[in-house]
């Protein structure tokens, strides 16, 4: 079997003259909103750390407390309190108070999702 050929970047431009507009519209009308893809945005900006990546991923294991965590990242605690923030301010995970221990969890099911998705692309390369 001959490996694929790589193809060049030329080969990527569209070179057609021809706009499709039935396309255009129906593409247009189910574009996101510029708010919705700012959200988005900075969400994707705050996974894109690998440390906070490994927060998410410890706390789809368990919840956890921020003295654990910053044990298992071999962290200091302000340290992981400024990731946590990060990820808590745009509802990527929340937290409970039990005494003086804050415990971190996911907010919601789309931070597990998304973080397999991320996972799964990135071993399909």
């Amino acid at each position: 079997m001959q490996p694929k050929a790589m193809p060049r970047d030329d080969d990527a431009l569209c070179s057609c003259a021809v706009l499709h507009e039935d396309i255009i519209r129906q593409v247009r009308a189910g574009l996101s909103g510029d708010e919705q893809l700012r959200k988005a945005a900075e969400m994707f900006k705050a996974v894109s750390d690998p440390t906070r990546l490994k927060i998410i991923n410890a706390l789809i294991l368990a919840e956890m407390c921020v003295c654990d965590i910053a044990a298992l990242m071999d962290m200091t605690q302000p340290a992981v309190s400024h990731h946590l923030k990060v990820l808590r301010q745009l509802h990527l995970v929340k937290y409970r108070r039990k005494g003086k221990a804050v415990y971190y969890q996911l907010d919601d099911e789309h931070v597990h999702n998304v973080f397999y998705q991320g996972l799964m692309h990135a071993n399909e390369q």
